[in-house]
């Protein structure tokens, strides 16, 4: 017996499967209290997304020095139209006066200051950001906002400025993690009711997806907690979403192969060690695709980006483990009643040879090339699209489905104050030098006004108020004016900082990310087909239908965010989590197919195990498809642009990989081209089968 036989019967043993299942048992009972905390350990501090060497980032570092903690300004803006009165001043002076003692508030409350035009106040106060990031703004700006509110005088009073947005990011994140749970455990028990027909075998599936993440949580707590591992909201939220779709996906390839063999082996404890033998290296092969194209961000310069490829990475490992030990182990305690009421009876034939997929696939093999050609064309004009794709970033008030107070705030600022009034840049300098530096500050245009510089230890800092909203590109056109300016100070070591040049870097990192990332990704996924397929011609063209596939599916997305949705543009790194979350997870469905067609097509030929291959998987690659789609469209529920673009795109982009790519334009492709679809391989130098010798094998 070979060792990956003998591997594959551990979990599904006699005794095997007792012992698999009091592990991870024990497992969850110690996991379970530990995943409870990973929130705890959630960085969303600036440094924590941003990149690491990036100019922005070195002014926050620097800023410390010159404040005990982290803040970000909240403004209090007062409108009346008309004017604003004496009464209305000495109310916005009160509010002042009880700002200072608002949760979180630190330093001096500047204001309130009247507006040229005479419509408005303004009041700055600074919010300790804390540890927590944007989750120790909300109580601040809550306490703000309603001490505003309490006794406005018929004024309209809003809280913007970086704490105000960030009380607000703050909110739309809230139970996150809760939201997108319930919300996908609900899509994946009714997908697959509908998939399995059965009012049991779908808590399998589900108890061992479960598992994994409240296992791979726990891992990542303790390497957050104790080995540094950066966690934010954005890759706690997609770990959910990815250890659910992922191992469900797992889930149902490895049940449709023991439901297979249960037709072929009396004793389910058999079926089950030949399931995991057939099936196994290609679930072991999907998973480490997608675990290598998620650590592959590690070469990000984005922060927030590196960090989540661990965090998705470990995800997809335990999730992996599970669907390999804990759900074969349940499977056979459980037996072939599981299955009711269509229970797989030994003997019987297998459906899925005479099934719409296989009459699909012999209807692709009457006319590979004009199907593979059609549907190419197909999916190459749905990538006209891309012309309005605008992945250049969000503004503050785009990246909300809705409109909170903060960008009303913004908006009502811009009208009567100096547009960047609220968000100023930093500039640090040596000491000596800071008087030339503020010189050369006041005299770029785009600056409205400096500050008093303050110093500390030889070196100095002071805040730039731009002209521009703090947002737009004319501000960050500013930014670099700026610093092109400040940095040909002689020995001022100048550096500009601040909202605007935090948007700024960011952006460009993630340009670059996108740059590197994508082809290091596609070259260890081809790599990876390569020695899974033993050739070098499938790898290839699997390749190029991801490609495809992805650039139609972000060629749809484009048209729709703006023609449909209204959506005013993409992140930057939209293209960068669009094409990793494809690539990694719609390769899967090609190793899914092609392995079953590899294995069919030693026995009868390239041509005809196309067909066979397609028949036997069609379906649950179909399944599976709706499932992991269904879970990344549970992101839209989310009120912010980026995750609903993202999850908008992705689960698109699994359905026409599911519906369109592998089950029609791989296939075709693949009796077109039939064994050469192996080159190099021996296979590729394989005579199939004559029909009377293909008849005796049967």
């Amino acid at each position: 017996m070979s060792p990956t036989r003998r591997l594959a019967e551990l979990p599904c043993g006699r005794r095997g499967k007792w012992v698999v299942l009091a592990l991870w048992l024990v497992l969850l009972v110690v996991a379970g209290p530990l995943a409870g905390k990973l929130t705890d350990v959630e960085d969303n501090q600036a440094s924590s997304w941003l990149p690491g060497n990036a100019e922005s980032t070195r002014v926050l570092d620097e800023q410390r020095a010159f404040q005990p903690v982290d803040t970000a300004q909240a403004v209090v803006v007062y409108v009346r139209d008309g004017g604003i009165t004496a009464a209305d001043k000495a109310e916005a002076a009160a509010d002042a006066r009880a700002f200072a003692s608002a949760p979180h508030v630190v330093g001096p409350v500047t204001g309130p200051v009247e507006s040229a035009d005479g419509e408005a106040l303004q009041t700055v106060v600074s919010v300790d950001i804390g540890t927590g990031g944007w989750k120790d703004l909300r109580p601040a700006v809550d306490s703000l906002r309603a001490t505003a509110a309490e006794h406005s005088l018929g004024m309209t009073t809003h809280v913007t400025g970086p704490a105000g947005v960030g009380a607000d990011q703050a909110e739309a994140f809230a139970g996150i993690d809760s939201t997108l749970l319930a919300a996908t455990v609900a899509v994946v028990i009714v997908l697959l009711l509908l998939t399995y027909r059965s009012p049991v075998l779908w808590m399998l599936p589900l108890f061992s997806a479960a598992g994994a993440l409240v296992v791979s949580q726990a891992v990542i707590y303790l390497l957050a907690d104790h080995a540094g591992l950066t966690v934010n909201a954005q890759s706690a939220g997609i770990l959910i979403v990815l250890v659910l779709g992922a191992g469900t996906d797992y889930a149902l390839l490895l049940t449709a192969r023991y439901r297979e063999e249960l037709r072929r082996h009396e004793d389910r404890h058999e079926a089950m060690a030949f399931a995991l033998h057939r099936a196994g290296p290609a679930i072991l092969a999907s998973s480490a695709t997608v675990v290598a194209s998620m650590l592959c961000l590690l070469v990000a310069e984005m922060n927030s980006t590196s960090g989540l490829g661990p965090v998705c990475a470990i995800g997809v490992l335990v999730a992996l483990a599970a669907m390999l030990t804990l759900l074969p182990a349940l499977l056979v305690i459980l037996g072939r009643w599981v299955f009711w009421p269509v229970k797989p009876a030994y003997g019987t034939p297998e459906p899925t040879r005479s099934g719409r997929w296989a009459h699909v696939g012999e209807w692709i093999a009457r006319r590979p090339r004009r199907v593979w050609i059609g549907t190419g064309l197909a999916l190459a004009a749905c990538c006209v699209g891309l012309v309005s794709l605008n992945a250049t970033g969000l503004s503050t008030a785009g990246s909300f489905t809705g409109t909170p107070d903060s960008v009303v705030g913004q908006q009502a600022l811009e009208a009567h104050f100096p547009a960047g009034t609220g968000a100023p840049l930093s500039v640090v300098s040596a000491a000596a030098e800071s008087g030339a530096v503020r010189e050369v500050t006041r005299a770029t245009p785009g600056i409205a006004s400096t500050t008093e510089p303050m110093f500390h230890e030889g070196r100095a800092l002071f805040r730039a108020t731009l002209t521009d909203p703090p947002d737009s590109q004319a501000a960050k056109d500013t930014v670099d004016r700026l610093r092109s300016a400040v940095h040909a100070v002689p020995d001022a070591d100048a550096q500009v900082g601040g909202s605007t040049a935090v948007i700024l870097d960011a952006g460009r990192a993630a340009t670059s990310d996108n740059r590197t990332v994508i082809p290091l990704v596609l070259g260890v996924v081809l790599v990876i087909l390569a020695l899974l397929l033993r050739a070098v011609t499938a790898p290839l063209v699997l390749i190029a239908t991801v490609v495809l596939s992805y650039a139609a599916a972000l060629g749809i997305s484009a048209f729709f965010f703006e023609h449909v949705f209204d959506f005013e543009g993409q992140d930057n790194a939209f293209p960068l989590f669009v094409f990793v979350f494809l690539v990694a997870l719609g390769i899967d469905y090609n190793i899914f197919l092609m392995t079953r067609v590899r294995e069919e097509a030693a026995q009868q030929g390239t041509r005809r195990g196309a067909v066979a291959g397609l028949a036997a998987t069609g379906g649950v690659i179909t399944s599976a498809g709706l499932i992991l789609a269904s879970t990344f469209a549970v992101l839209g529920t989310l009120p912010v642009v980026g995750f609903a673009e993202i999850g908008f795109a992705v689960a698109l982009g699994v359905l026409l990989d599911t519906l369109v790519v592998r089950s029609v334009l791989v296939t075709a492709l693949t009796v077109d081209l039939d064994r050469h679809m192996w080159w190099p391989s021996a296979l590729s130098g394989q005579v199939p089968p004559s029909e009377d010798e293909l008849a005796r094998q049967l």
